[in-house]
């Protein structure tokens, strides 16, 4: 019996590296950050609820560089999915699916997260300070 000689699917070596393609594979690693990014909530609501020791070690790493790191990182993924789903809702809406109308509106996905971000974190520590 012998082989016979069938194509291949297309695979990354085919495709060139799309802009689309980046927001859309950050959109599923996002995804992915908040699932354990919410571990990390229900963590610290947990202290919360077992008592004052408890908290003020879950608080004292949240507290430290590295928590806020992640907090930072946890705020930006939740704005990037959430602007990036808007911009999902539309698509299944029919609109904006011409090829320049999806770079932009992947622009703005981008420069909308990072600036609600900042609007968010500016805000908290304007509330510290007050």
């Amino acid at each position: 019996m012998g082989t016979r000689s069938r194509p291949l699917s297309p695979h990354l070596q085919v495709y060139r590296f799309e802009w689309t393609m980046l927001l859309s594979i950050t959109h599923r690693i996002t995804g992915v950050g908040l699932a354990v990014g919410s571990i990390l909530l229900v963590w610290w609501l947990i202290a919360l609820a077992i008592g004052p020791g408890y908290f003020a070690m879950a608080q004292g790493m949240l507290s430290s560089w590295v928590g806020r790191l992640l907090l930072l990182g946890w705020t930006w993924a939740m704005f990037y999915h959430l602007c990036n789903g808007i911009r999902h809702l539309c698509w299944d809406a029919g609109w904006g699916l011409e090829i320049g109308t999806a770079r932009n509106s992947g622009l703005a996905v981008v420069a909308g997260s990072i600036l609600l971000t900042l609007i968010f974190w500016g805000a908290i520590y304007m509330l510290r300070g007050a």
